[in-house]
């Protein structure tokens, strides 16, 4: 495989791991806020917290992506696998 198909797969990869990961985390938040919080929260309050919580699954989820982003750039040589996803186009200078 080429760079151009290991950045595409990439890409596809990482997004669909950001995706897996916020829809996890909004369950997990979710299960939480029913359990413990909902009872104790007035009525008036209740639909506030399926806000936050999405909020919250989604600030999650990008704090866990950025970590295991900065881990594998680390861990693999990002130049060598991976074509650059955008490029600075040099405008040449006429005389």
């Amino acid at each position: 495989m080429n760079k151009k198909i290991n950045t595409l797969l990439f890409v596809l990869g990482a997004t669909l791991f950001n995706v897996i990961i916020a829809i996890i985390t909004f369950i997990l938040l979710t299960l939480l806020y029913i359990n413990f919080l909902m009872v104790l929260l007035p009525e008036s309050g209740r639909s506030w917290g399926f806000t936050l919580i999405f909020l919250a699954s989604l600030a999650v989820s990008f704090l866990v992506y950025r970590f295991v982003l900065k881990f594998l750039i680390t861990k693999v040589e990002v130049e060598k696998y991976f074509d650059p996803i955008f490029v600075r186009k040099s405008i040449k200078k006429q005389p």
